[in-house]
Parts: structure tokens; sequence; C-alpha cells
């Protein structure tokens, strides 16, 4: 995972097919999205509203 502030996540997860992994990737970006809005509303003084500029994505490895 990448995100928009620069910051790498590697995930340690292992799938059999190529599609597997596109969709896990996509639900992982997905959350991230979720999660950003769940945190503003449950306590938007600490947390700003999410932005455009705030994403996250992904990259699948094959070895």
């Amino acid at each position: 995972m990448t995100y928009s502030d620069g910051d790498r996540e590697e995930l340690d997860e292992e799938f059999e097919t190529e599609s597997e992994a596109e969709a896990f990737g996509l639900e992982q970006v997905s959350n991230f999205a979720a999660g950003s809005e769940v945190l503003h509303l449950s306590n938007p003084g600490d947390y700003p509203a999410p932005s455009e500029e705030a994403e996250a994505d992904y990259e699948v490895f094959e070895f």
C-alpha cells in the first residue's frame, strides 16, 4: 500500500491468483477511505474531513 503522504506499507498476504490479489488491494483502498470518514464523523475536532488529496493505492508483486 502506498499513501498520498508518501508512507508505504507492505502486507504479507499471499494469493493463488492475481485477480484475488487485485480484489484484496481494492478492498484495502476502500477500507482506507471508509476509515477516514468514520474517524472524522466520530470526532471531527481531532480528525479532519477526508479529502480527495488523501488517497491510498496498491501494487501487486509476483514471486
